[in-house]
């Protein structure tokens, strides 16, 4: 009875009554709760934060100009985007807006060696780290150099994750050695490797190095060492990645040589894959990659066979975005180097055929499967490992160490143990006698910066702010944990323990239009720097077609005044199914995009998050 009456309180008059006080709201969702025992499940509690819009006045001249709604001109002024210029140039990138290569410190040095090495018929070998990045980077140089070299003067190289670590190895300089190269182009590496320059130097092989992480002070005493964060480089954009790099080496030896840019624009399907992988910004420089990149990827022309591959074996039938990059392309080239030899993936990305494309993207695909079921039986062992340990669950920070633990995957396990403990995490195993593990942080702290601070346990650490590589001596755990916990916990603030969503803007439901998402989708490709706009609207409710699909998720059609229903689904939300269907309001937090079905195409929003109303 006390449900019946409830539920025709609520449904009563449509939206308008249903919001006309949030205390009747709260009156109602407690008699809900008592008469039939429902429960929402506890979501990690995550905090809307909206983004900090620019003078009203600075907002309304854009919207003049480009007649569009404050809304979207408010959503550009937050990404730096305030006059029609720089809105055009970000509605329309154009290649002819790359900066000058020689803009690089050593920019001049490096060309000037590679046509050395080229004229004198040098042996030269093309290095690269084994992850997406350094695989794309090895792909993309060794493409471009194949054409200019003779038979048997050019190969790559690529580090053994287990046996020689991350970045320049002595086994590899010796590999160079033996085998009679004078010049190595490393790539995603060699910015910290001062004293693996030095031996390579005393055996008479010069470096050209292009990175793009941190350097530490010591620089190394290479032929040219390319890379933006250097203190004294001039170069404008600092964010490539480390493709990026060697990007812009290829793109200077051109200009040098007289060779069309159009022969390094034909790379841009490399780099794309890196740019997305790495997580670097997407803005300025990148994002004019990343966009000529995906256009190489959708055609019309012939996709890359090792590209194509990867695509059917991700099962992508439509056009590619940088999230169908990241989770169908980045896993598989990643899997080759974490279960097995990263050449794999540099041999399927060099392919010239389809029949040998498919030949390793097929083992690449096995690899894949088989880092799915360790990293997933991993993440069950650590997390039980903090659910057990006291110290563990109450921190501020996870670190963990298992000698047998499979390297390949740390990182991935770091990640998702964050997803159920939000804290800076460090997962940690065994490698050549050593504790060797990978770091990964939460929004808005530097997770590199705590790990320096305990740099004295350490024997090697690098990475970014947010993703972290280090190797230690075992008996230095114990003493590690202690001091990355005080550390974190001296310097991590209450809202970084807290999971945001950055908000662009508050709208209602009926202001979402075609029109409106139209102007919305010509502001990708997103990424980091350029997220896809999140919107909230206050106060909605289901119209009665909630339900649960598969085994968690709800699928909705929301209306906000009663005369404007949206569809809408929802990725893990399936507990709030209870509430909803009684018609309890909500404030609802989400993306918009487009849903095909049966050949109709509609929009609806994908929920990010539910705040019911209290």
């Amino acid at each position: 009875m006390i449900r019946r009456i409830v539920k025709l309180q609520i449904t009563k008059n449509s939206g308008k009554v249903l919001c006309g006080g949030r205390r009747r709201v709260q009156i109602l969702r407690k008699l809900i709760t008592f008469a039939s025992g429902l429960f929402v499940k506890q979501h990690m509690e995550k905090r809307w934060v909206y983004n900090k819009s620019v003078a009203p006045e600075v907002i309304n001249q854009l919207a003049e100009a480009l007649r569009i709604s404050t809304t979207l001109a408010d959503v550009l002024c937050q990404r730096s985007i305030c006059t029609f210029e720089e809105a055009k140039a970000f509605f329309r990138p154009s290649l002819l807006d790359l900066h000058d290569p020689f803009l690089m410190k050593d920019m001049q040095l490096a060309v000037d060696r590679i046509v050395e090495a080229l004229h004198r018929s040098e042996r030269i070998l093309v290095y690269g780290d084994y992850d997406v990045d350094g695989t794309t980077s090895v792909a993309l140089m060794y493409s471009f150099l194949h054409s200019l070299t003779q038979p048997g003067q050019l190969e790559y190289y690529i580090p053994d994750r287990y046996k020689e670590g991350y970045g320049v190895s002595t086994q590899g300089i010796d590999y160079a050695a033996e085998q009679g190269f004078s010049l190595i182009i490393s790539l995603d590496c060699g910015i910290k490797s001062a004293d693996k320059v030095a031996y390579a130097s005393s055996l008479g092989i010069d470096f050209i190095i292009c990175d793009h992480h941190l350097p530490d002070e010591d620089i190394p005493q290479a032929v040219a060492v390319l890379d933006p964060k250097q203190i004294d480089c001039p170069y404008p954009y600092k964010e490539l990645s480390g493709c990026g790099v060697g990007f812009k080496l290829i793109q200077a030896f051109c200009f040098q040589q007289g060779i069309p840019q159009e022969e390094a624009f034909k790379l841009l399907d490399l780099l794309v894959v890196s740019i997305a992988a790495d997580i670097v910004p997407i803005t300025g420089e990148n994002r004019i990659l990343a966009y000529f990149g995906l256009q190489l990827i959708n055609g019309p022309g012939p996709l890359r066979p090792g590209l194509e591959a990867l695509k059917e074996l991700a099962g992508i039938t439509g056009e590619m975005d940088i999230t169908s990059v990241v989770f169908g392309f980045a896993p598989r080239i990643n899997a080759a180097g974490r279960m097995g030899d990263a050449k794999r993936s540099v041999r399927m990305l060099l392919a010239q055929t389809k029949a040998e494309a498919f030949e390793m993207a097929d083992i690449i695909n096995e690899s894949n499967k088989e880092r799915r079921d360790k990293d997933s039986n991993i993440t069950k062992e650590a997390l039980q490992m903090i659910a057990e340990d006291d110290f563990l669950r109450n921190a501020n920070s996870t670190v963990l160490y298992k000698e047998n633990w499979h390297k390949g995957v740390i990182g991935i396990v770091a990640s998702r143990c964050i997803d159920h403990y939000y804290r800076p995490t460090i997962i940690l195993t065994q490698s050549n006698g050593k504790a060797s593990g990978s770091a990964r942080s939460v929004h808005g702290f530097n997770v590199h910066d705590a790990i320096e601070s305990c740099s004295d346990l350490l024997d090697q650490f690098g990475g970014h702010m947010y993703a972290a590589g280090l190797t230690l001596p075992v008996e230095n755990v114990p003493a590690f944990r202690q001091r990355f916990e005080e550390v974190v916990s001296r310097t991590i603030t209450e809202d970084q323990k807290i999971p945001q969503i950055e908000v662009d803007a508050k709208i209602r439901l009926n202001q979402i239009t075609q029109n409106f998402y139209n102007i919305v989708k010509q502001m990708e490709p997103f990424g980091p720097g350029n997220m896809k706009p999140v919107f909230v609207s206050e106060c909605v409710y289901d119209t009665g077609a909630v339900r649960v699909v598969g085994d968690s998720h709800l699928k909705l059609r929301l209306t906000q005044d009663g005369f404007y229903d949206i569809d809408a689904i929802g990725f893990g939300f399936g507990d709030y199914f209870k509430f909803i269907s009684k018609g309890i309001p909500f404030d609802v937090c989400y993306t918009i995009e487009e849903n095909e079905f049966r050949g109709n195409v509609t929009l609806q929003l994908r929920i990010k998050d539910i705040r019911m109303l209290k």
